[in-house]
């Protein structure tokens, strides 16, 4: 998206053309909706700049920006590498507190520029100006405040705005970053806040609450946030299932009221407390045992439990089997939620997965420029292809149940390991056992090991963020299809 100059926009006088002109001026996919009242407030605003800067009209600003992956809307920014100049515009019949709370919102979230900030609203139709100050209080402006702010910026960002909010800024995983959750360097997207709205309302009358979603829909921040909110007052636990033990050590030496278990069996369970809530990460992972085990737990205490888990839907459900995901949604009462926007996969790996776990998977994308397949015909092809994408910056995801050569350590994980991380890119290994049945769907001749190879793949390829390679090892039938795919 580039900035453009609003006053050259509010030039026009018919709202069609003014959309068009606003699409060609910012470069924006879709034209945008621009109403009347905006167009003169933003004539109102233009005229009273010009009274105080000589150089009002010739300033550019980023119209109408939303921040991906969240988003927040802005009405107008300008940016350099100093400071942030924001102005949002209303018509009227607005309330001091109303504009207040949008403000600080605003502040929230451009914080994380780490850049000098200047916050306005300007409403038209009572031709006012505030501003928040740096205490958080809403204040009367006069025009030559603003004027300056604007004036002190050199060299204002012009295009590529996207590029400043890269979600690895705001979209963090307590598991990996457990720091940043700590000072809550994270923010939630509409649709987490939402069900975090409903999840919290229902309690404590809900019993059981579960909420789900594709990997990547950004499930285990949602259920660490609620666990913050309700440790307010009272002892909350999270169960985890996965292979982060080490990274749990450290939130629970740091969360008073939020105790982390890694459950492994029944002898581990926490004792010595009363806890207002359990909640429970990766329940996907969980088997029928572990279940009963909690829920008895959860018993003791008359408390509610909030299971999070990942949605399969795109795996074949011969290959799912009795996964915690049914053990959870078959309980009595049971108040489901699900996130679907994905938060950190692109829309082409997305896409490229399901293609892949379904060949029948329509429609395809025309291309996907971010994925890559080989052949490895032997060994020694094998080690040398992933030793290559290891060079490229790829992280190795293997399933240990895989009947493989022996291949190096250095740069590779577990895809147990792996689950609640992400890497920007990753490279995995498909063996003779894969092969797609009647249907369509991916599967593996060893659907029970290590919890099934093709779930295991499948968890593993959504770890990726950016980029994702194969290696098909000594099955040529399967390249052929995957090749298809393309």
């Amino acid at each position: 998206m580039k900035a453009i100059n609003i006053y050259a926009l509010t030039r026009v006088a018919d709202s069609r053309t003014q959309e068009k002109l606003e699409r060609q001026l910012s470069g924006r996919k879709r034209a945008l909706k621009i109403k009347e009242w905006e167009t003169e407030g933003l004539k109102a605003l233009c005229a009273r700049l010009k009274e105080v800067m000589e150089d009002a009209c010739i300033l550019d600003f980023f119209y109408s920006f939303t921040m991906p992956k969240l988003g927040k809307e802005f009405d107008l920014l300008r940016v350099d590498a100093e400071s942030v100049v924001n102005i949002e515009l209303k018509s009227g019949n607005v309330t001091d507190e109303a504009i207040q709370a949008q403000l600080l919102q605003n502040r929230y979230y451009l914080a994380t520029l780490g850049r000098s900030m200047y916050f306005f609203t300007y409403v038209s139709r009572e031709d006012r100006l505030m501003r928040l100050a740096s205490s958080g209080r809403l204040m009367k402006a006069e025009w030559t405040e603003l004027a300056a702010a604007l004036s002190k910026q050199k060299d204002c960002c012009r295009e590529g705005i996207e590029d400043l909010f890269k979600e690895d800024r705001f979209l963090i995983s307590p598991i990996t970053d457990p720091g940043r959750f700590l000072r809550r360097e994270y923010f939630l997207t509409f649709q987490q806040k939402d069900i975090r709205r409903q999840i919290l309302k229902a309690l404590p009358e809900s019993k059981y609450q579960c909420f789900t979603g594709l990997p990547g829909t950004g499930k285990t921040l949602l259920l660490y946030d609620i666990a913050l909110q309700l440790s307010g007052t009272d002892n909350v636990v999270i169960f985890h299932f996965g292979s982060h033990e080490k990274e749990l050590e450290e939130l629970d030496a740091r969360l008073k009221r939020v105790d982390f278990c890694y459950y492994e069996n029944r002898d581990g369970m926490p004792a010595g407390k009363t806890y207002s809530a359990v909640l429970v990460d990766e329940g996907h992972r969980m088997n029928r045992e572990a279940l009963e085990d909690i829920l008895s737990f959860a018993e003791g205490f008359h408390a509610p439990v909030i299971f999070s888990y990942d949605m399969e839907d795109p795996v074949s459900p011969d290959e799912r089997g009795e996964s915690g995901a049914v053990l959870i949604e078959a309980l009595p009462g049971i108040v489901k939620h699900r996130l679907t926007n994905r938060i950190r996969l692109n829309g082409e790996l997305s896409s490229f997965i399901r293609s892949l776990m379904c060949i029948y998977t329509k429609p395809h994308r025309p291309d996907y420029p971010s994925v890559s397949a080989v052949y490895a015909d032997d060994g020694e092809a094998l080690r040398e292809l992933l030793r290559y994408y290891e060079e490229e910056g790829y992280i190795y995801i293997k399933d240990g149940s895989l009947d493989l050569p022996a291949l190096p350590e250095e740069d590779s994980i577990e895809a147990s390991a792996a689950a609640c991380k992400e890497f920007e890119r990753v490279v995995m290994v498909m063996d003779e056992s894969f092969y797609y049945d009647g249907d369509g769907y991916l599967r593996s001749v060893y659907p029970a090991a290590h919890g099934g190879r093709v779930r295991n793949l499948f968890q593993g390829m959504n770890r990726a963020k950016e980029r994702l390679a194969l290696v098909i090892y000594k099955n040529e039938e399967l390249f052929g299809k995957v090749t298809d795919i393309f």
